[in-house]
């Protein structure tokens, strides 16, 4: 049975909507919830995924918000982190409910050139916002906490996000270090977390109304910092996983009331069919669990009408920033290198050169150099060596995709090959051939990593840091779906 406290239960029943049910609500969050993912369209199609998946006994039912979520149900009890398709990162497990802030932020643009993820991890959001963008523009991403700026950092690579840009920091520090430079903010705040009692059976154990008002003051300034660093005309989407006023409504209208010619509220209630059912008064999406039998959550959507003053003078630049560009002929000999050695043409980004390694850059990244600092930019696509290049796996994962995966030298393999190359082991060859050297491992259309065809064998060049030691490989149910 779920843990509701009962001041929580005083608290929520003020703000329950007339027209729902305090008996209905805690019902619903009595219920386990339906399991769903996104597909990564950085790798696949949607509908390729489910021609993949269907045969292993999969069921999808789209989710009306996003067009590449479903919830699935199939007849196995696997844990689906293990799963070969997960660990390749066709697939992110995702909260069905989750996904609607990414997809609230793009409903009127399909393009934004420069975005910031505010509070990033564990990398959904993130690598949905990059699918969204297409791996085009630059994706800032920042995480406070230190461990999930690694799980953010992994997730990003897995999925094969290859225009970001990572950062450590307090949230608070971006409207000035980065004052008005985004088109677009995500705020997903920190909060209370009374949505996710589906999922935590105790997340509202120990429920207080103290701490939720200390919370609420900490997403306020964090809204500010996130409305600073947007550009005039620009879209900001502020998203919490709980249900009450405070961490919701009451912070927007804060927002609203301290710049009142500048913020604008935008209705929500035609997002996807069905939208109007959670829609608030202002516009804004207050997802109640039993609404669309999910978790709760709460989106707005607020434009930048106006310019608005910092409220500190503009930071000094930094100094030592530790990458310089590539001259011509080290641009020229990385790009021949991967065109002629790997058939893959680079996209027209930056590149840039530390020391020995060549990474990529987003072509946008290059005004923000100096402003503050940054934990990982774009993906590192080699290191050189008195024997040549060396490609990196990420640079792979993030450039194979289903537009240049056919000019790729790559070499398909099958379901169990694919589970021995990800648990580590070498892969023996049908029929002996020439050795070709580097070749891209591939499986269902997109990039497992390197290995070097030496004839009889691929050799296996998986980092050994992403090397697993389990590897569930779904069984084909209907073969003939």
């Amino acid at each position: 049975m779920v843990q509701l406290n009962q001041n929580f239960i005083n608290t929520i029943a003020q703000e329950l909507p007339a027209h729902l049910s305090m008996d209905d609500f805690i019902s619903a969050c009595d219920r386990p919830l339906r399991r769903s993912i996104r597909v990564n369209t950085l790798k696949i199609t949607s509908d390729a995924f489910q021609r993949l998946m269907q045969p292993k006994g999969w069921r999808f039912e789209p989710i009306p918000w996003c067009p590449d979520g479903f919830w699935i149900s199939y007849d196995e009890e696997e844990q689906l982190g293990n799963c070969l398709e997960h660990i390749q990162g066709l697939f992110y497990i995702q909260e069905a409910s989750s996904m609607l802030p990414p997809t609230a932020l793009f409903s009127d643009h399909s393009q934004w050139q420069c975005v910031l993820d505010l509070a990033a991890a564990p990398g959904s959001k993130t690598t949905q916002i990059a699918a969204l963008m297409h791996n085009q523009g630059l994706l800032v991403a920042n995480e406070y906490s230190a461990s999930r700026v690694k799980v953010l950092h992994a997730n990003v690579l897995r999925m094969g996000a290859s225009h970001c840009a990572l950062t450590h920091f307090d949230g608070r520090v971006f409207g000035e270090y980065l004052y008005e430079h985004f088109d677009a903010v995500l705020l997903d705040a920190p909060c209370g977390g009374e949505g996710t009692v589906r999922k935590d059976k105790e997340a509202l154990k120990q429920w207080s109304l103290t701490e939720v008002q200390a919370i609420s003051e900490t997403q306020k300034a964090l809204i500010q910092s996130a409305f600073l660093a947007l550009k005039p005309g620009g879209s900001l989407v502020y998203s919490t996983c709980t249900l009450n006023r405070l961490e919701n409504q009451g912070v927007c209208q804060y927002l609203q009331q301290t710049y009142p010619d500048a913020v604008q509220f935008e209705s929500l209630a035609n997002l996807f069919v069905g939208a109007e059912r959670a829609t608030t008064p202002e516009g804004f999406l207050h997802v109640w669990p039993q609404i669309y039998d999910s978790e709760g959550f709460f989106v707005a959507k607020i434009t930048k009408l106006a310019s608005v003053a910092r409220l500190q003078p503009e930071p000094n630049l930094q100094k030592n920033f530790p990458f310089t560009p590539a001259n011509p002929k080290q641009t020229l000999a990385v790009r021949s290198y991967f065109e002629q050695d790997l058939g893959i043409e680079l996209p027209d980004d930056t590149i840039m050169v530390r020391d020995e390694e060549y990474w990529l850059f987003p072509k946008e990244f290059s005004p923000l150099i100096g402003r503050m600092r940054f934990q990982r930019i774009g993906i590192k696509l080699a290191d050189h060596s008195k024997h040549g290049f060396k490609v990196r796996h990420e640079a792979i994962i993030a450039l194979v995709n289903p537009e240049n995966g056919p000019r790729a030298k790559t070499i398909n393999v099958s379901d169990n090959e694919a589970k021995e190359y990800l648990m580590g082991r070498d892969l023996p060859l049908n029929t002996a051939t020439k050795a070709q050297g580097e070749v891209i491992v591939r499986y269902g259309g997109a990039p497992l990593g390197m290995a070097k065809h030496l004839g009889n064998k691929l050799k296996n060049n998986l980092p050994r840091d992403l090397v697993k030691d389990k590897v569930l490989l779904l069984p084909i149910h209907n073969a003939g779906l």
